[in-house]
């Protein structure tokens, strides 16, 4: 007769804490990855938009500027005068937001500020230290990585009680009971505490990740990722067109005001039509289509459809949104740079120039190339057309 195994005794509340914990863990890993994600998802699409579009809304704010002078000065009225007073004043204030990256990075390769002066920590902070040095000390442990941690784990308690911080040393007490390295065997009569402890723990940790991914959804750029969150270059391309079309009915305004006629708002111009206004970017080197060599190096900003409709064989096609992450595509050689109608194009070329490299905008894009007579082709073979 065989001898029958005893089945192994495990207690109800500990076996559906052991599970409440692991789902826990898991759950807060996921959520603090799809965070850390968006977080750097939000940056990247923060640097991207005041590469691309920060002379844009900065020549919009200079034209709100110029306008409000245009209309006190014909006015003469009180009122006009202070809105006059306040564009001009949001111009001035703006910061340099290059010089504020640049700041940015030096802080970042500075070396650290000089330790501030020491508190005296109070009665609960040196309990909390004392006992975190006993249970944390790197000499309770042979293992040369298990020491490594430990020492830097003491680092963060050390710089807590320098500063009689009693909640942080609450909160790193916490992290260090319920950390999967300090947990009691299965077997063990403490395993029951230590699970509920790390629970706890788990659960204020999935609050605090589900708290910062809400902020970070807030924030201006995240609402604005939001819009578009698979193509955030199509999502800057559109954003583009808008502010150029705005920019245009700004500029044709103060141009009749400074003419002394009265001034006219519309909507912007229609996107069937070539109506992009280049006077905004009249400091860029601009050419016409015709006068274009022959040999010269071409890059075209428009959209894959756009392109596939008609081009210029041989010319560089990378879409304005996606400039920035190629920019090691460009040759070194002078460009000539294309889009539609020369709005999107003149926007890439003032930040190329910005950045040292000679470029030139095709004025009138590939409507004036066409009309120059000039040769296209198209993706499929079929007629070439500007679309």
């Amino acid at each position: 007769m065989t001898a029958q195994i005893p089945a192994r005794w495990t207690d109800p509340e500990q076996q559906e804490l052991e599970e409440r914990v692991a789902a826990a863990e898991l759950a807060w890993l996921t959520m603090d990855v799809d965070m850390q994600t968006l977080r750097v998802e939000i940056d990247n699409f923060a640097l991207i938009h005041h590469q691309l579009l920060g002379p844009l809304y900065a020549r919009l704010d200079e034209l709100d500027a110029l306008i409000a002078e245009t209309v006190a000065a014909r006015t003469g009225h009180p009122e006009d005068v202070r809105r006059a007073a306040e564009a001009r004043r949001r111009v001035d204030e703006l910061p340099d937001l290059d010089a504020l990256f640049d700041s940015v990075q030096e802080q970042d390769a500075a070396p650290p500020p000089a330790a501030p002066a020491r508190v005296r920590p109070g009665r609960e902070a040196q309990r909390i230290y004392r006992e975190l040095v006993r249970r944390a000390h790197p000499d309770l442990t042979t293992d040369p990585a298990e020491q490594e941690r430990r020492a830097g784990f003491l680092v963060r308690v050390n710089e807590a009680y320098a500063f009689g911080d009693t909640a942080a040393l609450e909160g790193l007490a916490a992290e260090w009971s319920t950390a999967p390295e300090a947990a009691p065997a299965v077997d063990s009569p403490d395993r029951l505490g230590w699970l509920r402890r790390r629970l706890e723990w788990l659960n204020a940790k999935i609050a605090e990740t589900a708290t910062e991914q809400v902020r970070l959804e807030n924030t201006a750029m995240g609402q604005l990722l939001a819009l578009a969150p698979q193509d955030p270059d199509k999502l800057l391309e559109e954003l583009a067109e808008q502010l150029l079309a705005k920019a245009a009915a700004q500029q044709a305004e103060l141009e009749q005001l400074l003419g002394g006629g009265p001034a006219v708002r519309d909507n912007g111009p229609d996107r069937s039509e070539p109506q992009e206004s280049q006077t905004m970017f009249a400091q860029i080197p601009t050419t016409d289509a015709a006068s274009v060599p022959a040999d010269a190096a071409l890059l075209d900003v428009r959209e894959q459809d756009e392109w596939d409709a008609g081009h210029v064989d041989g010319a560089l096609h990378i879409p304005m949104g996606q400039l920035i992450a190629r920019i090691g595509e460009l040759p070194e050689e002078k460009l000539y740079v294309f889009c539609r109608v020369g709005g999107r194009s003149a926007q890439v070329v003032q930040y190329l120039v910005q950045n040292g490299r000679d470029a030139v905008n095709v004025d009138g894009g590939m409507y004036a190339w066409e009309g120059a007579g000039r040769p296209m082709v198209s993706s499929g073979g079929q007629d070439a057309f500007v679309l």
